[in-house]
């Protein structure tokens, strides 16, 4: 069952526990003018224990050489019995060729997610809710009639900028081409020209040495050392050690294109070291709340251990013979 209203697309999964196939994926559905769909791994995409899901453009295999897409996407394996404890991933990512899809390989334990009464699976249903906001189109733009039941057939409307009214086109989710400005030799949206230029500020001699000389390419790499420094400045409790892995993947690519990151490697240590240190604290935290209540049921047994020889101490000096008793 799915549906969708603006840009929150929401699938239920029903009868989960029975389902036998390595991967499911959803319907496709519409967002910013793109097909997308998400892709479900129920024993992991691995088999690494635990539950995988990603979020895919559909029709990546029909989409024209040099496509793109950048996008700001939130997955989330809804709790049903408190939406506290749903699990999300959150992040932004740039959608090509070689990386139609992405998401979380360990998103969710397994042994967590079948958890009795643990709200993930409700009468063996399991809600997933992906909300997508697309920045960047390039490449084939397709736009489908609105509905909020997905699964229901769908109108597909093929774009011709030359004779489609342009405030349908030039709406900021469905943009064929937005504005770009250079910076240092950079295409860039006009929302992210006052950090790279404050990059560059700072760091002069970066990006020297850069191979590509392609334009769209060298745009590609700049979004993707956006992304990567907008994934170190997450907070330590939102940053996954699969955030840090992607990090470490994201700046070797950046390094091997020849950007001079010597300084973001640093902070990428840092972070790594800041996200250790969290994790030995919420470990001690975890043991001294243990201890904590080992000492507290030990408390109220010497309480209750008190209170007994307490009353054994009143009857003992409550006790007297009778004269009876001592002729």
């Amino acid at each position: 069952m799915e549906n969708q209203v603006d840009n929150k697309f929401t699938w239920v999964i029903k009868n989960f526990s029975n389902l036998q196939s390595h991967v499911f994926s959803s319907d496709q559905f519409v967002i910013g003018g793109c097909n997308w769909r998400i892709l479900a791994y129920p024993k992991g995409f691995n088999k690494n224990g635990f539950f995988s899901l990603f979020l895919e453009v559909a029709d990546y295999k029909s989409l024209p050489s040099g496509w793109r897409r950048q996008a700001r996407y939130l997955l989330t394996i809804v709790n049903q019995n408190s939406d506290t404890n749903s699990k999300r991933n959150e992040s932004n990512k740039c959608f090509d060729n070689k990386t139609p899809g992405w998401g979380m390989s360990a998103m969710l334990p397994l042994n967590k997610l079948h958890e009795k009464d643990g709200g993930f699976l409700v009468n063996n249903e399991l809600k997933i809710v992906a909300e997508v906001e697309v920045f960047e189109v390039i490449g084939k733009l397709d736009v489908f009639e609105e509905t909020e039941v997905v699964n229901q057939p769908l109108k597909k409307i093929k774009l011709d900028v030359d004779c489609v009214d342009p405030s349908i086109v030039l709406h900021k989710e469905h943009s064929l081409v937005m504005e770009s400005i250079d910076v240092n030799g950079f295409q860039v949206l006009p929302s992210q020209v006052d950090f790279v230029r404050r990059i560059f500020a700072k760091h002069p001699n970066i990006a020297l040495e850069v191979r590509p000389k392609n334009q769209h390419l060298r745009k590609a790499c700049m979004n993707f050392m956006l992304s990567l420094i907008e994934t170190l400045c997450q907070s330590l409790q939102d940053l996954s050690n699969e955030d840090l892995v992607e990090a470490d993947f994201a700046l070797t690519y950046l390094k091997d294109a020849g950007f001079k990151l010597d300084w973001l490697e640093k902070k990428l240590v840092q972070v790594k070291q800041m996200k250790k240190e969290e994790q030995i604290s919420e470990t001690r935290l975890q043991e001294v709340e243990k201890e904590l209540e080992e000492f507290k049921q030990k408390c109220f047994d010497m309480e209750a251990l008190l209170e007994n020889e307490k009353a054994k101490l009143f009857a003992a000096r409550g006790a007297s013979l009778t004269l009876d008793d001592v002729v």
